[in-house]
């Protein structure tokens, strides 16, 4: 009988490590001008991450920023994960944070372009804050300091 178990658990532990390995990459839309190299790095970034992105030109990203509801907190790109937007370099921590926390706001922001954020330089730990976005898009204090 505790042999049996033993092979029960095994099995088990087997499974959710094969459903993990095998599972689809989430998706994500990344929201670019056409001549933004940091984006495609950014987008590089995330499929190092285990996202699927699908990375769309415009001509005018800051009409697309204001549809998306990230112009008050703006960068050079807009990403939409699960029902949320990412505006500009936010590190994956913040992001699987999000999506493991389901928060009822917009999405996140990293204004500006930090040299030491992903997809522009070498990360430096404890630099970068995170803000959140309230449902209007309004920034209402930092999310996560990463």
């Amino acid at each position: 009988m505790k042999n049996l178990f033993s092979r029960a658990i095994a099995v088990s532990a087997l499974s959710l490590l094969t459903s993990q390995v095998f599972a689809a990459p989430l998706a994500a839309t990344l929201h670019k001008d056409p001549n933004c190299g940091c984006c495609v790095e950014y987008a590089h970034y995330l499929e190092e991450n285990g996202f699927k992105v699908d990375m769309i030109d415009h001509a005018n990203i800051n009409q697309v920023k204001q549809h998306l509801g990230t112009d008050q907190a703006a960068s050079c790109h807009t990403v939409e994960i699960a029902g949320y937007v990412v505006e500009g370099h936010v590190p994956v921590a913040a992001i699987d944070k999000l999506l493991a926390e389901q928060p009822d706001i917009k999405g996140l922001a990293l204004p500006g372009m930090p040299y030491n954020s992903p997809g522009m330089g070498p990360e430096k730990k404890g630099s970068l804050q995170v803000l959140e976005l309230d449902n209007q898009g309004k920034p209402t204090g930092v999310y996560i300091t990463l």
